[in-house]
Protein backbone atom coordinates (compact mmCIF):
# COMPACT_ATOMS: atom_id res chain seq x y z
CA UNK A 1 0.00 0.00 0.00
CA UNK A 2 1.69 3.65 -0.78
CA UNK A 3 1.46 6.10 1.99
CA UNK A 4 1.88 9.83 0.96
CA UNK A 5 3.51 11.71 3.93
CA UNK A 6 3.33 15.51 3.53
CA UNK A 7 5.44 17.35 5.78
CA UNK A 8 6.10 21.16 6.30
CA UNK A 9 9.66 21.52 8.47
CA UNK A 10 12.96 19.09 8.21
CA UNK A 11 12.30 18.88 11.95
CA UNK A 12 8.09 17.94 11.70
CA UNK A 13 8.83 14.36 9.90
CA UNK A 14 6.57 11.40 10.08
CA UNK A 15 7.52 10.47 13.30
CA UNK A 16 5.77 7.44 14.96
CA UNK A 17 3.59 7.29 12.08
CA UNK A 18 5.79 6.62 9.56
CA UNK A 19 7.40 3.81 11.92
CA UNK A 20 4.05 2.35 12.12
CA UNK A 21 3.67 2.60 8.74
CA UNK A 22 6.75 0.85 7.62
CA UNK A 23 5.99 -1.56 10.54
CA UNK A 24 3.03 -2.58 8.72
CA UNK A 25 4.83 -3.35 5.62
CA UNK A 26 3.25 0.15 3.34
CA UNK A 27 5.69 1.93 1.32
CA UNK A 28 5.89 5.32 3.11
CA UNK A 29 6.56 8.45 0.81
CA UNK A 30 7.62 11.56 2.84
CA UNK A 31 7.33 14.58 0.35
CA UNK A 32 7.00 17.97 0.71
CA UNK A 33 5.34 21.27 -1.46
CA UNK A 34 6.79 23.05 1.45
CA UNK A 35 10.50 22.32 1.12
CA UNK A 36 10.10 21.87 -2.86
CA UNK A 37 9.86 17.84 -2.80
CA UNK A 38 6.43 17.37 -4.38
CA UNK A 39 4.73 13.82 -4.39
CA UNK A 40 5.55 11.80 -7.36
CA UNK A 41 2.36 11.50 -8.36
CA UNK A 42 -1.50 12.36 -8.24
CA UNK A 43 -3.13 12.16 -4.71
CA UNK A 44 -5.43 10.19 -6.23
CA UNK A 45 -2.86 7.28 -6.44
CA UNK A 46 -1.78 6.95 -3.59
CA UNK A 47 -3.60 4.68 -0.55
CA UNK A 48 -3.34 6.88 2.24
CA UNK A 49 -2.42 10.32 3.02
CA UNK A 50 -0.64 11.33 6.19
CA UNK A 51 -0.11 15.31 6.98
CA UNK A 52 1.79 16.69 9.92
CA UNK A 53 2.83 19.79 11.38
CA UNK A 54 4.60 22.99 10.94
CA UNK A 55 5.33 26.53 12.00
CA UNK A 56 3.37 28.38 9.53
CA UNK A 57 -0.71 28.83 9.62
CA UNK A 58 -3.18 27.88 6.87
CA UNK A 59 -4.06 31.49 6.13
CA UNK A 60 -0.65 32.38 4.84
CA UNK A 61 -0.36 31.64 1.08
CA UNK A 62 1.39 35.10 0.77
CA UNK A 63 4.59 34.05 2.72
CA UNK A 64 3.95 30.58 1.74
CA UNK A 65 2.53 29.60 -1.77
CA UNK A 66 2.69 25.98 -1.33
CA UNK A 67 -0.33 26.53 0.85
CA UNK A 68 -2.91 26.85 -1.86
CA UNK A 69 -2.05 23.90 -4.06
CA UNK A 70 -1.64 21.53 -0.75
CA UNK A 71 -4.99 22.47 0.25
CA UNK A 72 -6.23 21.84 -3.49
CA UNK A 73 -4.47 18.23 -2.90
CA UNK A 74 -6.29 17.59 0.13
CA UNK A 75 -9.35 18.58 -1.33
CA UNK A 76 -9.04 16.28 -4.26
CA UNK A 77 -8.22 13.24 -1.72
CA UNK A 78 -11.39 13.83 -0.57
CA UNK A 79 -13.26 14.35 -3.40
CA UNK A 80 -11.21 10.74 -4.90
CA UNK A 81 -11.71 9.11 -1.46
CA UNK A 82 -8.47 8.72 -0.54
CA UNK A 83 -8.44 8.58 3.52
CA UNK A 84 -6.37 11.56 5.13
CA UNK A 85 -5.03 11.71 8.71
CA UNK A 86 -4.25 15.57 9.13
CA UNK A 87 -1.99 16.13 12.58
CA UNK A 88 -2.05 19.87 13.97
CA UNK A 89 -1.21 21.96 10.88
CA UNK A 90 -2.33 18.93 8.58
CA UNK A 91 -5.75 18.74 11.01
CA UNK A 92 -6.62 22.21 10.14
CA UNK A 93 -5.49 22.33 6.70
CA UNK A 94 -7.67 18.97 6.15
CA UNK A 95 -10.59 21.56 7.74
CA UNK A 96 -9.80 23.95 5.44
CA UNK A 97 -10.18 22.16 2.29
CA UNK A 98 -13.30 20.86 3.41
CA UNK A 99 -14.47 24.56 3.89
CA UNK A 100 -14.06 25.28 7.39
CA UNK A 101 -12.39 27.94 9.54
CA UNK A 102 -9.44 27.90 11.09
CA UNK A 103 -9.11 30.71 13.93
CA UNK A 104 -6.32 31.83 16.12
CA UNK A 105 -6.56 30.71 20.05
CA UNK A 106 -6.67 33.28 22.62
CA UNK A 107 -3.93 31.35 24.20
CA UNK A 108 -1.39 29.04 22.30
CA UNK A 109 -1.58 25.26 24.11
CA UNK A 110 1.85 23.76 24.29
CA UNK A 111 2.86 21.06 26.33
CA UNK A 112 1.04 18.17 27.99
CA UNK A 113 -3.09 18.44 28.05
CA UNK A 114 -5.73 16.37 28.72
CA UNK A 115 -8.43 15.47 25.97
CA UNK A 116 -11.82 13.88 25.85
CA UNK A 117 -13.87 11.99 24.02
CA UNK A 118 -17.41 12.18 22.83
CA UNK A 119 -20.03 10.13 22.80
CA UNK A 120 -19.53 9.57 19.05
CA UNK A 121 -15.58 8.19 19.95
CA UNK A 122 -18.02 5.36 20.34
CA UNK A 123 -17.82 2.86 17.36
CA UNK A 124 -15.08 5.33 15.05
CA UNK A 125 -13.03 3.08 13.32
CA UNK A 126 -10.03 5.00 14.83
CA UNK A 127 -10.72 6.53 18.20
CA UNK A 128 -13.04 3.86 19.80
CA UNK A 129 -10.46 1.90 21.96
CA UNK A 130 -8.75 5.11 23.12
CA UNK A 131 -8.89 5.59 26.79
CA UNK A 132 -10.85 8.71 28.00
CA UNK A 133 -9.36 11.24 28.97
CA UNK A 134 -5.87 11.04 27.81
CA UNK A 135 -2.61 13.16 28.11
CA UNK A 136 -1.79 14.72 24.54
CA UNK A 137 1.00 16.43 23.94
CA UNK A 138 0.08 19.90 21.73
CA UNK A 139 1.77 22.61 20.01
CA UNK A 140 -0.86 24.87 18.59
CA UNK A 141 -1.92 28.24 18.66
CA UNK A 142 -4.71 28.05 15.95
CA UNK A 143 -8.02 25.62 15.98
CA UNK A 144 -10.26 24.58 13.72
CA UNK A 145 -14.18 24.34 12.95
CA UNK A 146 -16.00 20.71 12.57
CA UNK A 147 -16.26 20.84 8.37
CA UNK A 148 -19.57 20.58 7.94
CA UNK A 149 -20.54 16.95 8.25
CA UNK A 150 -17.59 16.14 10.35
CA UNK A 151 -18.27 14.06 13.39
CA UNK A 152 -16.35 15.78 16.35
CA UNK A 153 -14.63 12.78 18.10
CA UNK A 154 -12.76 14.74 20.94
CA UNK A 155 -12.47 18.01 22.76
CA UNK A 156 -11.03 19.76 25.75
CA UNK A 157 -11.31 22.95 27.05
CA UNK A 158 -9.42 24.86 24.67
CA UNK A 159 -11.17 23.49 21.61
CA UNK A 160 -12.15 20.82 19.41
CA UNK A 161 -9.43 18.35 19.28
CA UNK A 162 -10.27 15.70 16.58
CA UNK A 163 -12.93 14.73 14.05
CA UNK A 164 -13.63 12.43 11.49
CA UNK A 165 -15.29 13.55 7.85
CA UNK A 166 -16.18 10.40 5.84
CA UNK A 167 -13.02 8.55 5.64
CA UNK A 168 -10.71 11.14 7.11
CA UNK A 169 -9.35 12.28 10.38
CA UNK A 170 -7.92 15.49 11.85
CA UNK A 171 -6.48 15.90 15.14
CA UNK A 172 -5.28 18.82 16.51
CA UNK A 173 -2.77 17.09 19.12
CA UNK A 174 1.21 15.36 17.97
CA UNK A 175 0.51 11.58 18.39
CA UNK A 176 3.60 11.20 16.18
CA UNK A 177 5.81 12.98 18.10
CA UNK A 178 9.12 11.23 19.04
CA UNK A 179 11.58 11.43 21.88
CA UNK A 180 14.13 12.83 19.08
CA UNK A 181 11.35 15.49 18.11
CA UNK A 182 10.03 16.83 21.33
CA UNK A 183 13.97 17.23 22.47
CA UNK A 184 14.49 19.11 18.96
CA UNK A 185 11.28 21.25 19.66
CA UNK A 186 12.01 21.94 23.14
CA UNK A 187 15.25 22.87 22.74
CA UNK A 188 14.41 25.37 20.26
CA UNK A 189 11.26 26.16 21.55
CA UNK A 190 12.34 30.31 21.63
CA UNK A 191 11.73 30.51 17.90
CA UNK A 192 8.55 30.12 18.30
CA UNK A 193 6.81 33.74 19.91
CA UNK A 194 3.39 31.82 21.31
CA UNK A 195 6.20 29.10 23.15
CA UNK A 196 8.26 32.23 24.75
CA UNK A 197 5.48 33.69 26.18
CA UNK A 198 4.65 30.47 28.23
CA UNK A 199 8.62 29.83 28.82
CA UNK A 200 10.15 26.63 28.91
CA UNK A 201 8.39 24.93 31.43
CA UNK A 202 5.24 25.19 30.50
CA UNK A 203 6.03 24.26 26.65
CA UNK A 204 7.81 20.79 27.92
CA UNK A 205 7.23 19.31 31.28
CA UNK A 206 10.33 18.15 31.03
CA UNK A 207 11.03 16.94 34.07
CA UNK A 208 8.07 14.18 33.13
CA UNK A 209 8.43 14.03 29.11
CA UNK A 210 10.34 10.94 28.96
CA UNK A 211 7.30 9.48 31.35
CA UNK A 212 4.61 10.81 29.51
CA UNK A 213 6.03 9.97 26.18
CA UNK A 214 6.18 6.47 26.07
CA UNK A 215 2.60 5.98 26.85
CA UNK A 216 1.73 8.65 24.46
CA UNK A 217 3.76 6.75 21.77
CA UNK A 218 2.06 3.99 22.13
CA UNK A 219 -1.37 5.68 21.60
CA UNK A 220 0.24 7.00 18.59
CA UNK A 221 0.90 3.83 17.17
CA UNK A 222 -2.17 2.97 17.79
CA UNK A 223 -4.15 5.89 15.99
CA UNK A 224 -1.85 5.21 13.02
CA UNK A 225 -2.22 1.63 12.85
CA UNK A 226 -5.82 1.47 13.09
CA UNK A 227 -6.03 4.24 10.50
CA UNK A 228 -3.79 2.11 8.40
CA UNK A 229 -6.29 -0.58 9.09
CA UNK A 230 -9.18 0.67 8.04
CA UNK A 231 -7.85 1.74 4.70
CA UNK A 232 -6.40 -2.12 4.20
CA UNK A 233 -10.08 -3.05 4.50
CA UNK A 234 -11.41 -0.88 2.12
CA UNK A 235 -9.01 -1.80 -0.89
Amino acid sequence: MRVLSLTHNDNDPSGIFGEAALERGHRLEERSLALGRPPADPVERYDAVLVFGGTMHTHEEANHPWLRPEKDMLARALDHGVPVFGVCLGGQLLADAAGAQVHRLPLAEIGWYDVELTQDAQGDPVFDELPTPFTSYQWHSYRFDLPEGAVELARNDTCVQAFRLDGSWGVQFHPEVNLPMLDDWITHYDTDPEAQKLGLEAVSGKAEARERLERWNEIGRELCGRFLEFVESRR
